[in-house]
């Protein structure tokens, strides 16, 4: 069966369109006209959605809300009684995505020769995080899959909030130094060249005024070339930042400056208790569920870390002397983690860690906001200042000469 786009005209005369599900063109067309519609065009829903161009690839790509999504509503249908095929099937009938409809169709080809769930689901090649594929199965095993893939949705939504957060509080700053940046591009480039006679009729300017209205004369004589350097820089800093291990890297050097380091250290220490708790919670082993948690952890020196301890927890050690040894949390993490251990509620302390933990990075923020942008400002308008003075002892200058 196949999904069909059509376009027809009801008895009044009036273009609709939808969808309607079909073996093949014709017997589409048929199921049209039984609703009383003249069907005017029906082609395959793929072909009838898929974008061209540049749009085409964009639109195409997967995205985390999308596999939210589809983890959401299959959860939904399971935990309202759904059959797991049924469910699985609607998912590739009605899913907004040709790759997920593609993938839930295959996932579905591979339920009916009797595969499990969380095999069929690791072939559809998903770009699914670690953890997912774990507790799909351990709610297998258990017999709580509704509840596995509703937890897997929440922790991929956690993960990308913490993202988006990231990008918002960096948002605003980035642009105003970008602005920042533009404005004394414009300055040397087109502001300073006006007064770059000046250097003609005073021959003893003094070092400021003489220093920027070389720049602005170099600046304008060879602005293509810097344009072509600027260009390049930054799409090497592309290029380079889209391996894992130089963003990696460059996460690990953030956490040095003051605030915003421990801004990163919190959220990457909140995204970890997250994952372990959702992971305890289903059932996982302890060993296993440290490990997929570690996975979870950017920074290369924390994951080593927690590696280290988990290394020491499957000697013997409890889970919180072994963090504590590796410096890994706060005192109060330390504490929370070892009451969870000692009451058998480790997977609500670990959860409660993580708020704690987001709450604390969250006022980070703020905090590390609140320096940024006067430090931005004051940086911005201190180099335009200095151009400005510069221009104007040169313009004062050369009035001392004429007189």
């Amino acid at each position: 069966m196949r999904r069909f786009r059509y376009q027809a005209l009801n008895s009044e005369g009036v273009k609709l369109d939808g969808e309607v599900v079909a073996a093949g063109e014709r017997e589409a067309a048929r199921s049209i006209e039984q609703r009383g519609l003249m069907p005017l065009s029906v082609k395959p829903a793929d072909e009838q959605a898929a974008p061209s161009g540049v749009l085409a690839g964009r639109k195409a790509k997967l995205n985390a809300q999308d596999l939210i999504l589809a983890l959401q509503e299959l959860s939904t249908l399971l935990a309202a009684g759904v059959g797991l095929a049924d469910a699985v099937n609607a998912q590739a009938r009605s899913n907004p995505h040709p790759k997920m409809r593609d993938a839930f169709t295959g996932i579905a080809a591979a339920l009916r020769q009797g595969q499990p769930f969380s095999q069929a689901l690791a072939q559809a090649k998903l770009p699914l995080p670690r953890y997912v594929d774990t507790l799909v199965r351990s709610g297998e095993k258990a017999g709580l899959l509704a509840k596995s893939l509703a937890d897997a949705a929440a922790q991929m939504d956690y993960d990308r909030s913490v993202r988006n957060e990231m990008r918002q509080a960096l948002t605003y700053p980035v642009v105003l130094v970008l602005a920042g940046i533009g404005a004394v591009v414009m300055m040397f480039t087109y502001v300073v060249p006006k007064f770059a006679t000046l250097l003609k009729r005073a021959e003893d300017l003094p070092w400021l005024a003489s220093a920027v209205l070389n720049t602005g004369m170099f600046a304008r004589e060879n602005f293509l070339w810097i344009s072509i350097v600027m260009i390049g820089v930054v799409l090497a800093a592309s290029l380079v930042l889209r391996r894992p291990a130089a963003r990696a890297n460059l996460l690990q050097s953030m956490e040095r400056i003051p605030v915003l380091g421990t801004w990163r250290i919190e959220a990457e220490v909140a995204a970890w208790a997250r994952v372990l708790a959702t992971l305890l919670g289903n059932r996982v082993p302890m060993l296993e569920a440290l490990a997929l948690s570690a996975e979870s952890v950017a920074s290369p020196r924390r994951r080593a870390r927690l590696e280290e301890s988990t290394r020491a927890v499957r000697g013997g050690r409890t889970l919180a002397d072994a963090l504590e040894e590796q410096g890994t949390l706060s005192p109060t993490g330390y504490n929370l983690i070892r009451v969870g251990e000692q009451s058998g509620e480790l997977p609500a302390m670990l959860d409660s860690l993580a708020k704690l933990y987001r709450e604390s990075g969250r006022t980070r923020m703020k905090q590390f906001l609140t320096l940024l942008e006067p430090v931005a400002i004051l940086l911005i308008g201190g180099v335009i200042g200095i151009i400005m003075t510069g221009i104007i002892l040169a313009i004062t200058s050369a009035n001392d000469i004429a007189v």
